[in-house]
């Protein structure tokens, strides 16, 4: 057997495997012999059909079968041996001719793209930028109103103010202002005023209290949207289109929602019984919370910044392009051409970010075991929950939401790229010199409305 490797260019190669029939003629026999212990035909016993019938039958079947065996084992134990740094899998050259498995030679021409050579290694004289969120009070304050608001109740109110909920009777009336025999009527109808289109018939509603009967206008106060008329009518969209007339509504029942106090109840629900005590602890442990919240804001944003700064250390890179679009195309059998046209330039931006990453990696020596990635699952769990005001959920349920991620396999793959992602931040900060700076949450956001 014999290998050639041939760079046809910087980043490609050609492989060539030359077999002759001794290379793969002992796998041959022993998997016909192998197939024999198995086999049945007519006319003979199971285990007992001739070999040469076999042979003849099967033979080239099997010799094939073999011979891509024997051609997958030296092909990539070529390219582990070499440690020769391709992309993606290697091709079938457009030179390779049929195979005619009873020829005494036989020769298999592969396409290898290969990484582009790159040094993306980082050292102290590296400066790049990170930047710390600077939590205000004024950001504490909203986030302890958010923490009252979402631990509120109802209370029933005799009075109507901005923001309140009504309910009573709404019955249509006739031109009259009576009334109308027939018309549309619906008890125990829900309103939200303070969503109206229309301010006239909002300030309608001002300072109204219970059992006050007032009249208004429903497709004005909703602009005729017949999803909320429908809603709030009890009619199909279709008989809402026609509906512009006066309705009386009788309010029966007025509730407000009242935000909770900051007691010792509310500190309980949200970090845990007994571990705030008092508003100042609860207002400086919701601080640290944003802090570290943020915090994960400001690693991303540090490694968008490394990321940054060297693609623009590196420049233009040489690709193999013909080679890695014949990838994406085989990678993506029900896409069109247009697909790959479209996508390619992106696919190369994030292709260089994985390559950059494989060098800072190794320069850190960083390594991503399975409790690693478990970690980011429990961390993505605990934020999901957060966004719904729940930051006190017990350990145990945190990491049985996460276990069920890790029963998916793109979720797995995303967890191991932001684990990655996440310890080698984490390394880098070590390794160059950070330009530091506070600034503000919206300046913040700026950063990424530049890009």
């Amino acid at each position: 057997m014999n290998i050639q490797f041939n760079k046809t260019s910087d980043v490609a190669a050609e492989l060539t495997i030359s077999m002759e029939k001794a290379d793969y003629q002992e796998r041959v026999e022993k998997a016909l012999k192998d197939y024999r212990k198995k086999a049945a035909m007519p006319g003979f016993r199971p285990g007992q059909v001739p070999t040469s019938l076999l042979r003849k039958r099967f033979g080239g079947e099997i010799t094939a079968e073999e011979v891509q065996k024997l051609l997958s084992e030296k092909l990539y134990g070529y390219l582990r041996e070499e440690k020769v740094d391709m992309l993606g899998e290697p091709l079938a050259s457009e030179k390779q001719q049929p195979v005619d498995f009873e020829a005494e030679q036989l020769e298999f021409i592969f396409d290898i793209a290969l990484a582009p050579q790159f040094d993306a290694k980082l050292t102290a004289k590296d400066k790049v930028p990170f930047y710390t969120i600077e939590v205000t009070d004024e950001m504490v304050d909203g986030q302890v109103k958010a923490y009252a608001q979402r631990s509120g109740h109802y209370d029933k109110v005799d009075s109507y103010v901005e923001g309140d909920m009504v309910k009573g009777h709404i019955a249509e009336l006739d031109a009259d202002g009576n009334i109308l025999e027939g018309g549309i009527q619906k008890e125990d109808a829900v309103l939200l005023p303070n969503f109206f289109k229309n301010d006239d018939q909002k300030r309608k509603f001002e300072g109204v209290q219970v059992n006050t009967v007032i009249t208004l206008n429903p497709a004005e106060a909703y602009e005729n949207s017949t999803i909320e008329l429908s809603s709030l009518l009890g009619i199909t969209k279709e008989e809402a289109e026609n509906v512009r007339s006066n309705f009386s509504f009788q309010i029966n029942e007025i509730t407000r929602y009242v935000p909770a106090e900051l007691t010792q109840e509310l500190f309980d629900h949200v970090f845990g019984e007994g571990n705030v005590k008092s508003e100042d602890e609860f207002r400086a442990r919701v601080k640290a919370q944003m802090e570290e919240q943020f915090s994960r804001d400001s690693q991303f944003r540090f490694l968008f910044d490394v990321r940054e700064y060297l693609e623009k250390r590196i420049g233009e890179l040489q690709w193999p392009d013909e080679l890695l679009k014949r990838i994406m195309r085989a990678n993506n059998p029900d896409k069109d051409e247009k697909y790959v046209e479209d996508n390619y330039a992106g696919s190369i931006k994030e292709l260089e970010w994985h390559l950059i990453k494989e060098q800072l990696s190794d320069q850190t020596g960083i390594k991503v075991e399975q409790d690693d990635v478990l970690e980011s699952a429990k961390e993505q769990t605990r934020m999901q929950f957060a966004q719904y005001g729940m930051a006190n959920v017990p350990e145990e349920v945190i990491t049985q939401y996460a276990n069920e991620q890790l029963k998916k396999r793109e979720q797995v793959d995303n967890l191991v790229a932001r684990t990655v992602e996440r310890k080698l931040g984490e390394a880098l900060k070590d390794v160059v010199k950070l330009q530091e700076k506070t600034i503000s949450l919206d300046d913040f956001n700026k950063l990424f409305e530049k890009k």
